[in-house]
């Protein structure tokens, strides 16, 4: 079963430091996959990588992208309207474009498994092809 990867995770797989990463690490080490990560998480996880832990932590990341570990799913044109949508209807969270594009993948995807440590943003968003995301670890 496809695991759709938000940036949180990715981030704490890789940071030795972060409270949640040696759940992730499991997760992401265990998980049947593939493992999907929407190109705009791409970016956010390899900007704060690159800020936080600096370049050493988002060159293994960036790695781990060529060796295949991650699919990078991109955003396809269709998605960008769907991504304005949802912006607009959770704009009281705010759900803001990156976490919208990961929702719009899902959909786009038949996905319903959802790696992320964003509680707050993903357990309100109703996605329009399921019920809810399972959200994991």
């Amino acid at each position: 079963m496809t695991l759709l990867i938000d940036a949180g995770p990715l981030y704490a797989y890789v940071d030795e430091d972060d409270r949640h990463h040696e759940v992730c690490l499991e997760l992401l080490q265990t998980h049947p996959g593939p493992l999907r990560v929407p190109v705009l998480a791409v970016t956010e996880v390899a900007y704060l990588l690159g800020t936080r832990l600096g370049a050493g932590a988002e060159v293994r990341f960036l790695g781990d992208l060529a060796a295949g570990t991650f699919v990078t799913t991109p955003v396809e044109p269709g998605d960008w309207v769907r991504i304005a949508e949802l912006v607009w209807a959770y704009r009281d969270l705010p759900l803001g474009t990156v976490d919208a594009s990961v929702v719009a993948a899902a959909e786009r995807l038949g996905v319903v498994q959802l790696a992320t440590l964003d509680r707050r943003h993903f357990e309100v968003v109703r996605p329009a092809h399921a019920s809810a995301l399972q959200l994991l670890p």
